[in-house]
């Protein structure tokens, strides 16, 4: 039972800098443009010209 003193406030952390990147990447804008990426992989811009 008193390893859940370590683990408790250690799950509490590890959940508060997971929030916190979450916010950060939210506030970066990682999330503005969902449907761009699945666009991009269907161009053939990368292929060479013959």
């Amino acid at each position: 039972m008193n390893v859940l003193v370590y683990l408790i406030p250690l799950a509490l952390f590890l959940g508060f800098v997971g929030l916190l990147g979450f916010l950060w990447s939210m506030k970066s804008g990682q999330f503005d443009d969902l449907d761009g990426a699945s666009v991009r992989v269907l161009s053939d811009d990368d292929l060479p010209q013959k």
